[in-house]
């Protein structure tokens, strides 16, 4: 009966006080992790969830030259769509990421391959590839101006030393788009060769030792062990080359402006355009702006499905 008498008894003032600072331990502990990223949350939220969001109610909006914006519905998809000049930077910016993408590919599996069999001076040679990377795009454009200017370039000075003629590299339409493309590979090539880099030295030295002894051939071996080790690492160049590809304006701005007679203008320059450029057309240039997030949302979202099929396959 003690026992029970004791069992019964209410609980004093002391463990009350004892429960409540249990049950008030863990609940802080719960809450602080999201007090320390509440900061960063609220910056994404403020530059760039909301500016998303207004981007996208303005582009169902008619604002032109400043003026009080007005609500008009589809009118500026419907102004894109009919738009010849529209489909002309769609066109070109098609043409470049397509080039961009599949020698970025191609180039950064080939030099991350060289750095990796690279014996002596690793160090020096990787850091050779990646130094354009670091330099301002807005440099780089001006940088390659410089070199491939028609008649006073120093790549024309060489080539007509050579009896090779001189090109004109910015100034023909037919050689200014290939150009773009081999500057923004100079410019970003290095980060990508050292993703597939990375993804190189992580696969396994015994699978090649295997096949060495199995008397596999180099390319063997590229092919059947190298390339299908690396499927997880080149979907994630696909991916950020893709993006870079469709976001390429700074280097091109001051390498070509668009140039010449609209053959380099690329999406992002089109939006830059009507956004700064008189006539100034917000609306046009959001509903864009929009266009452009859904192309990469759709791409990125089916890459991102066939190489996790391919994965589990």
């Amino acid at each position: 009966m003690a026992v029970q008498h004791l069992a019964a008894a209410p609980a004093t003032p002391a463990r009350r006080e004892t429960r409540r600072a249990g049950t008030g331990r863990p609940r802080r502990r719960r809450i602080a992790p999201y007090l320390f990223i509440l900061p960063n949350l609220v910056a994404v939220g403020v530059f760039s969830l909301w500016p998303m969001v207004n981007g996208i109610r303005e582009s169902f909006y008619n604002a032109i030259e400043g003026q009080a914006s007005k609500f008009d519905g589809l009118s500026n998809y419907h102004a894109l769509v009919t738009s010849s000049e529209f489909w002309s930077a769609v066109r070109n910016t098609v043409e470049f990421v397509v080039g961009y993408v599949a020698c970025t590919l191609v180039l950064a599996t080939a030099l991350a391959l060289l750095l990796n069999a690279q014996k002596r001076g690793r160090g020096l040679f990787r850091a050779a590839v990646y130094v354009p990377v670091l330099i301002s795009p807005i440099v780089v454009g001006i940088l390659w101006n410089w070199l491939l200017q028609p008649n006073s370039g120093t790549l024309d000075a060489i080539l007509a030393k050579m009896g090779l003629g001189q090109p004109g590299w910015l100034v023909d339409p037919h050689l200014a788009m290939g150009s773009a493309v081999v500057v923004e590979l100079w410019a970003t090539m290095g980060f990508y060769t050292l993703i597939v880099l990375g993804g190189l030295q992580a696969i396994d030295p015994a699978l090649f030792e295997a096949a060495r002894v199995d008397g596999a051939s180099e390319w063997r071996q590229i092919r059947k062990i190298t390339l299908p080790s690396l499927r997880p690492t080149l979907l994630i160049v696909l991916i950020l080359s893709t993006i870079t590809g469709f976001q390429a304006f700074e280097f091109l701005w001051t390498l070509t402006g668009g140039g010449p007679v609209g053959a380099t203008t690329l999406i992002i320059q089109y939006i830059y355009d009507h956004s700064f450029i008189p006539p100034v057309n917000f609306g046009l240039a959001t509903a864009a702006s929009v266009l452009l997030f859904l192309v990469l949302l759709v791409l990125t979202s089916v890459n991102l499905i066939i190489g996790r099929r391919r994965g589990a396959a």
